[in-house]
């Protein structure tokens, strides 16, 4: 690092600006906290005070000019990007923004199938023709994680027509493919490397973590600092590097989707999660991941319950693997991920990241105290206690080998004319929506892709489990293509 990341220049500058004793008469109407409201009993007056606009000094997100690109070349100096930009709508934001600058209307690109949803919509904004990649079905776990380095090559062979290839570094369960060989086999192929990082933002900050995004040579990535290194919830950066990032069109696409009144909480936060990260980052994820360590050495004790960590991933052809991510398979104890997810929560008063039908995941930070992990275990001990005596039923993984077939591209899907019709009557139609599991928003079937039997149980499995399912439309409804009255775009249609 080449910069003093002692500084937090916008920070500064907004705690400054709300200590001046300013005349409001710009917008936001509560006028730095001159409406008394319940939030402001609870959290205090500074937290509107903070909550200012764009006035004089404070720079502009969209055009940034001084303390804000000061904060993001900092940013940039920490990630070892060249370039940073601040992101107030999370790296959904960062994910549209990478594709959409990179692929114009049925121009191709390559991605995983697990993608998350923001990946789909960048498809239907943009216009682009996925060539999904199959990801790695664990089938003890039941769940898709990494790109395997052959099938990654693969799609780039078939396809060297394509504009980009999207990497997720790391898959939300911590697992992360071969991205530096992806990197440079993609540019072999003049094709640009875009990385979904939204759970690697920490990745940077110890070796004992796998290769973050600008070290394996990636020209794009989107990182959530807010979910492991700090900064409020929805602030995320995007980040870039070497000759083929075109600044001028992922400027211009960034501002397309950015608000013209984004947050400076959200702002301040990337500013000093930033430096706290720079200088604690290092030592304390050490003991983040000898913690993690500790921990399933415990849960791997508890009767009925197993804690995986990357040995299991290794062995399963995982490039790397994240160890702060704790995952425990719950299954053998005849329960679900999800009522495990509940049972802890109502219970105990822990709150998971997620479940799935047979695991559970906690996410861990610098911000986890030793504490925060004897809680979990005496939770899952008290679990074991309840549960094993019962001998109930192991719960066997259901893997689907396949995913749906694609019949058309996600953005003429999504233009086509639609009917809505009974989910178990629409069998071998065609999805004009997305439907998926939240968290962690990964889409069971996307616009333009044909509705199988196995979606359907899928869908029926997770709403029996108490699963947030999002949609379109209400429950027990789905939105297809009317076929009746919908033919497909001629090839010189620039759609």
């Amino acid at each position: 690092m080449k910069k003093d990341h002692n500084l937090t220049p916008f920070y500064t500058k907004l705690k400054e600006y709300a200590l001046s004793d300013v005349v409001s008469h710009d917008v936001p109407g509560h006028k730095l906290g001159h409406i008394p409201n319940d939030l402001m009993d609870f959290a205090g007056n500074k937290l509107y005070q903070l909550d200012a606009n764009a006035p004089r000094g404070l720079d502009n997100l969209n055009r940034p000019s001084g303390v804000i690109l000061e904060a993001t070349e900092l940013m940039a100096d920490a990630f070892g990007a060249e370039k940073a930009y601040f992101l107030t709508g999370g790296t959904t934001m960062g994910i549209l923004s990478m594709i959409m600058s990179t692929c114009r209307a049925k121009e191709k690109i390559i991605l995983p199938r697990n993608v998350h949803k923001s990946a789909i919509n960048a498809l239907i904004l943009s216009g682009a023709v996925p060539i999904f990649v199959k990801p790695y079905i664990d089938q003890e776990l039941g769940i898709a994680n990494h790109m395997d380095y052959e099938e990654v090559k693969k799609a780039i062979e078939d396809n060297p027509d394509a504009m980009g290839v999207l990497v997720i570094n790391p898959t939300y369960f911590g697992v992360t493919s071969d991205l530096e060989k992806i990197v440079n086999l993609a540019h072999e192929y003049d094709m640009k490397v875009m990385v979904d990082e939204a759970h690697g933002s920490h990745f940077p900050f110890s070796e004992r973590l796998p290769i973050g995004s600008m070290e394996a040579g990636a020209d794009l990535a989107s990182c959530s600092l807010h979910k492991t290194v700090g900064s409020l919830t929805q602030s995320s950066i995007l980040i870039a590097q070497g000759p083929m990032v075109d600044h001028v069109r992922l400027r211009s696409t960034i501002n397309m989707i950015q608000s013209t009144s984004p947050s400076g909480l959200l702002l301040a936060s990337l500013d000093v999660a930033r430096k706290s990260m720079v200088f604690q980052g290092p030592e304390k994820l050490i003991k983040v991941i000898e913690m993690a360590d500790k921990t399933r050495e415990q849960i791997n004790e508890i009767p009925g319950l197993k804690a995986l960590g990357k040995a299991y991933f290794l062995s399963r052809n995982a490039f790397d693997y994240d160890e702060t991510k704790i995952i425990v398979k719950v299954s053998d104890l005849g329960l679900t991920g999800f009522d495990v997810y509940k049972e802890l929560f109502d219970e105990h008063h822990i709150q998971l990241e997620l479940a799935e039908t047979h695991l559970i995941l906690a996410v861990l930070s610098i911000g986890t105290t030793q504490k925060d992990l004897d809680a979990l275990v005496v939770a899952l001990k008290k679990l074991s206690d309840t549960y094993m005596p019962m001998e109930l039923e192991a719960i066997v993984p259901k893997i689907k080998y396949s995913y749906p077939e694609a019949y058309t591209r996600p953005r003429e899907a999504y233009h086509a004319p639609k009917k809505y019709m009974p989910i178990n009557q629409a069998v071998d139609e065609i999805a004009a929506e997305s439907i998926m599991i939240y968290p962690p928003g990964i889409p069971i079937v996307i616009p333009g892709e044909v509705i199988s039997q196995d979606i359907l149980d899928d869908l029926d499995f997770y709403q029996r489990s108490g699963s947030i399912i999002l949609s379109d439309t209400e429950s027990g409804y789905i939105k297809v293509i009317d076929k009746e009255y919908w033919m497909k775009w001629s090839e010189d249609d620039n759609e």
